[in-house]
Parts: C-alpha cells; structure tokens; sequence
C-alpha cells in the first residue's frame, strides 16, 4: 500500500484572501515503511511574504523568487502524489491550499476523500491532549530538536514518524528474535489472558478502486465467486 505524506508553508492562513503556497514536501511510504522517495519544491508565490509568515518558516519573498510558480510544478507535484492517500496534520488547511492552486490553474482538484488528517487521529486516540506536531514528537520521543523553523519536507519527515506510532509503532516486526532471545517458561495450568484494545483501520476508496484493479487481472480470483 503506498501512501504520501504531506506537507506545505504559505504566506498565511487563508488562500481565499490571496495567500499562496511557498513549499511543498512530500514523503513516501509502502506499506507504513518510508521508501526514501521525496518530493521537494520551494515555489514562487508572485507576492509580498508577510512578516507574521516569514517568521514561521524563514523563506522570504526574494528568495523564492527564483524558483518556479505552481502551475510550473504542478504537474510534477501530482505525478508523484499520483492516488495515493495524504497523510497530512491538519488536513483542511493542506488541502484547502492545494485545491485553491489547482482551481487556479484550471486543473481538477484533489478529493478530501483521499486524505487522511493526524490531527483528527491524534484527538480520537489520545482526548483531551495536545495534538501539535512538535506535541505528538514529544509524546513518542521522536528528535525534532532542529525544528526552529517550519519546513515542508522536514515536517513530513516527523509527521511520517508521527503517523506511523499513531497507527500501531514504528517497530514493524513481530518480536519473534527477542522472544528467541528470552525464552519464557509456561505452566500449562495456568491460563493468561492479555486484553487489547481494537484498532481501527479505514479503508480509502483509492485502495478499493486499486484492489478492483488488481482482481481485473487475476484468473479465477477468489474474491470474484
């Protein structure tokens, strides 16, 4: 299964009101396993950086004036998201940017259907606490000292370590060396019982229209008797 982890800086806070993207980072996950696979772009947003903006991620208006605009990178951005699901920390805010330059460009937007918000998942497993970024770092020990300022990339680069720990641990085996390493010894008498609580998994309707892809290609699948 593969999966994006996505991240942007703007000018502000509302694009209705003329802000506009500035960076894009985006980190690719199979599996709930980082890939090594990046996307990267600082991006020109023909505008005035205001000083609020300016002070959380330090890109300045001649800075990125150098690099390209939205609709130069566009298509590039959406080859590498391709339909994948987003896995983004406040995703409203994201993707209400994205869909604006979109629109913009006369391009088709991106479903909100196809994100999946951090924020929301951090609320739902942890009520009542905070659920910032450098909060949620804290709370699973994850090294964000270097973050004085916002970065697109190095944001989804925690946010990925984030969602991995909020979703089940980053340690993907079953334990089986460590066990092999510590046998334990039962008395068959004994009966142990360990509750565990239930994990919620939801299925995108990406990986349903995938999977319906895979199973057009097979012969005699089972999941079509």
């Amino acid at each position: 299964m593969r999966e994006i982890v996505l991240d942007t800086e703007t000018t502000g806070l509302d694009a209705k009101t003329g802000d506009r993207i500035v960076e894009i980072g985006c980190v690719e996950l199979i599996n709930h396993l980082a890939t090594g696979q990046t996307y990267h772009q600082y991006v020109n947003p023909e505008r005035d950086m205001p000083d609020g903006a300016f002070r959380v991620h330090g890109l300045s208006e001649t800075f990125l004036s150098d690099f390209p605009t939205f609709s130069e990178v566009a298509d590039e951005f959406l080859s590498f998201i391709g339909d994948a699901p987003l896995i983004i920390h406040n995703a409203d805010f994201d993707m209400g940017f994205i869909n604006w330059e979109l629109k913009n460009i006369k391009r088709e937007i991106v479903p909100m259907d196809r994100a999946l918000d951090t924020v929301r998942l951090a609320r739902r497993k942890f009520p009542g606490s905070p659920a910032s970024l450098d909060a949620l770092c804290r709370r699973f020990n994850i090294d964000n000292t270097d973050r004085e300022l916002h970065g697109a990339l190095k944001d989804a680069r925690l946010l990925a370590d984030v969602y991995l720990e909020l979703i089940g641990g980053r340690q993907t085996g079953l334990g089986l060396q460590v066990a092999a390493e510590n046998p334990v010894t039962v008395n068959s008498s004994e009966k142990v019982v360990t509750d565990r609580q239930p994990r919620n998994y939801s299925i995108h309707q990406a990986e349903l229209e995938a999977h319906a892809r895979f199973i057009e290609t097979l012969e005699n699948a089972i999941w079509l008797k």
